[in-house]
């Protein structure tokens, strides 16, 4: 790998230019990424599709992402950052251009899969131009949160701008913006280039045979978490498939790599017991922020709620996670990382403890204070992480990068995508329990629950004259209820699992601090002089 370009002060103007760069490139790319998850009931509607046939495309474009930014750093140090973002913001414009010309799943599917190759390199645009604006020793401590919060602010702004995108005309104005973000960020990336560092000759043969293999494994993976709780684990015999193929996959690459003298992944580091450590807290706060991601959207879309009914909801939520990097950069040195992280679990058992208490009658305006707290919390946890990380892999060599990368990478969207799966999965399975304990109670010879139906049922009686219908139509809506107050409590024990997990890891990570500071002074106090 090649040393790092050497820096050159910009006049502020400049670095604010490049700064807005940065987060013009992240918003674009976490549109991209989260307008078809947002939208998947109505994207399904614009397609004539299930939902189960609409979740392929976000499986479809995750299969290629959740690996391709490993290679793209050797592409970019053989190539030079100026020509590789040159090359990607134009790959990236066209094959969004691609989706205006999508009328039915299947090309939609096929166009989401090259949209997945093509925002891997967006997000490390993202990254560099933010970076690009800091002198080195305000790199890790400043540049670092702000380009987490940039990352973490595409999800809140699609949910926000996507229902009056929707009522222009469906599908084809969230492209429409899209495609338009990206020509002004083809604007400026070519007005505003990056420092690059000199080409170096990095790719090998054998890195792209190992890079293969592990795209194949990190791809199987994605897809079978993404699809795995909706065509069930255990019914669905492909699944089980896509899990061999990639233990078998990622087990190549492991033979590959320890038999190469200049290997693309250090196996054996990976597998040390820091690594290891490292790669643990990182997916375990991974998994736990699930209860944002998936768990409060999916809460209120039970319960009947659409996207514009949460705007101010996902308003608090980006005005937070701005608010938790602003505030990480103000604190953050080499050092304070330990009580960095244990305020930031803190704030996210907090969160997850207050959100545990929903009912069905719980509305979005009863979480801005928890969501808020969860926000912050996320912004406060990566950043610290990152450089950590980061700092440790250069100490080692520039080598050793592409290894913190596949650690970052596999911990953040593999991550991700196993703490969907298993919310997902607690989540309906705890619902199927609640829904037998409630149905139970649900006979007609109650007559609390007959006059219920009746009047359930009376909300038909100007269209329907016939009572057998309107008890049939009574019954129907107070199973809908059951269900959504089933749903309800299925939630509410996931927020407190998660709340209880997030409150253990501020134990162990507390009883650690504790220990460190214990050891250190036993190491540091004076041996009692011996009597003669």
């Amino acid at each position: 790998m090649p040393a790092p370009a050497p820096y050159v002060p910009k006049p502020p103007l400049v670095a604010l230019l490049y700064g807005l760069t940065s987060m013009l490139i992240a918003t674009t790319y976490g549109l991209g990424l989260n307008f078809v998850n947002v939208n998947l009931y109505q994207v399904s509607g614009e397609f004539s599709a299930t939902v189960n046939e609409s979740l392929w495309l976000t499986a479809a474009y995750m299969a290629p992402n959740v690996s391709l930014s490993l290679l793209l750093v050797k592409i970019r140090a053989q190539y030079g950052l100026r020509t590789f973002a040159e090359i990607a913001i134009v790959v990236f414009l066209v094959v969004n251009g691609l989706h205006l010309f999508t009328n039915e799943i299947g090309t939609a599917i096929v166009a989401r899969f090259f949209a997945g190759v093509a925002a891997a390199s967006m997000s490390s645009l993202s990254f560099l131009y933010l970076l690009e604006c800091f002198p080195p020793e305000r790199k890790m401590t400043i540049g670092m949160p702000l380009a987490m919060v940039n990352i973490g602010i595409g999800a809140p702004i699609a949910r926000m701008i996507s229902p009056a995108l929707l009522d222009l005309g469906g599908w084809q104005p969230i492209y429409l913006i899209e495609v338009g973000l990206a020509l002004i960020s083809l604007a400026l990336i070519y007005t505003l280039p990056l420092n690059s560092p000199p080409r170096v000759k990095v790719v090998g043969v054998m890195d792209v045979v190992s890079y293969l293999f592990l795209a194949v494994g990190f791809g199987s993976l994605a897809v079978m978490l993404t699809m795995g709780r909706y065509y069930w684990w255990f019914e669905a015999p492909w699944l089980g498939w896509l899990a061999a193929l990639a233990i078998a996959s990622l087990a190549i690459v492991a033979a590959i790599e320890l038999n190469r003298k200049y290997p693309l992944l250090d196996i054996k580091w990976l597998l040390s017991p820091e690594v290891l450590h490292f790669g643990a807290v990182l997916m375990l706060f991974r998994m736990l922020m699930t209860e944002q991601s998936s768990g409060i959207s999916g809460f209120f879309q039970q319960v009947g709620l659409l996207n514009d009914q949460q705007f101010t909801l996902y308003a608090v939520i980006l005005a937070a996670t701005v608010g938790g990097g602003v505030l990480c950069a103000s604190i953050m040195k080499p050092g304070r990382e330990p009580a960095i992280h244990a305020v930031s679990l803190t704030l996210l058992a907090i969160g997850a403890f207050m959100d545990s208490r929903l009912t069905v009658t719980t509305r979005p305006e009863q979480m801005y204070v928890s969501q808020a707290l969860i926000s912050v919390a996320s912004a406060l946890f990566l950043a610290p992480a990152m450089a950590m990380g980061f700092v440790s892999a250069l100490k080692r060599g520039m080598n050793y990068i592409l290894s913190f990368v596949v650690v970052f990478l596999f911990t953040q969207s593999i991550g991700g995508l196993t703490g969907s799966a298993i919310f997902g999965t607690f989540v309906t399975i705890r619902e199927k329990f609640y829904s037998a304990a409630i149905v139970e109670h649900l006979t007609m010879t109650n007559a609390f629950i007959a006059q219920r139906v009746a009047q359930l049922g009376g909300a038909y009686a100007k269209v329907l004259t016939d009572p057998t219908l309107r008890q049939a139509e009574g019954l129907a809506l107070l199973a809908q209820q059951a269900t959504q107050e089933a749903y309800a409590r299925a939630y509410a024990d996931a927020f407190f699992v998660i709340g209880c997990a997030s409150a253990s890891a501020v134990a162990v990570l507390l009883t650690q601090i504790g220990w460190k500071h214990f050891s250190a002074i036993v190491r540091t106090a004076p041996l009692p002089a011996r009597q003669v």
